[in-house]
């Protein structure tokens, strides 16, 4: 969901919180709920989601950054005509990534993962918490490895 079409505001870094508070305003009052012809509940809760995540300038600027980050998601009901692309693209960008990274880190941080998942099978033999353990560790380490890659092209 782009937070910023639910408010109809440009995706600027320019928006002020009074920008921001106004549209909702106007978004709120064209859909409530309350409103005599029952106005239009699933408009009024995006615009309540998305002002929530717009009111301040952090959030504006994480929502933007989400936009500039994410592939582009088709709407609902609609199927994307390349949905490979952005995975095609994101694996030809990772060896790049990598090395302008820090890659030592990333080194050392696989080489963690993998000695406690070897150490939690070797500790859990044959019960079903020995591959859940390995998973884990796997998991750790692809969530914290995006702080020791370089950022995508373009940003």
């Amino acid at each position: 969901m782009n937070p910023f079409a639910a408010l109809h505001l440009p995706a600027s870094p320019s928006l002020t919180d009074e920008q921001v508070r106004a549209a909702w305003r106007a978004a709120a009052a064209a859909t409530h709920p309350d409103r005599a012809d029952g106005g239009n509940p699933a408009a009024y809760a995006a615009a309540s989601a998305a002002y929530a995540q717009l009111r301040t300038p952090w959030g504006r600027s994480e929502a933007l950054a989400d936009l500039a980050v994410l592939p582009h998601v088709p709407p609902p009901g609609t199927t994307d005509p390349l949905p490979w692309h952005a995975l095609l693209t994101f694996t030809a960008a990772l060896p790049a990534r990598v090395a302008r990274g820090r890659p030592l880190r990333l080194a050392a941080r696989a080489a963690i993962a993998a000695a406690a998942a070897y150490t939690a099978v070797l500790l859990l033999p044959g019960t079903p918490s020995a591959p859940a353990a390995a998973s884990g560790c796997a998991l750790w380490w692809l969530l914290t490895a995006r702080a020791d890659l370089a950022p995508p092209p373009g940003r």
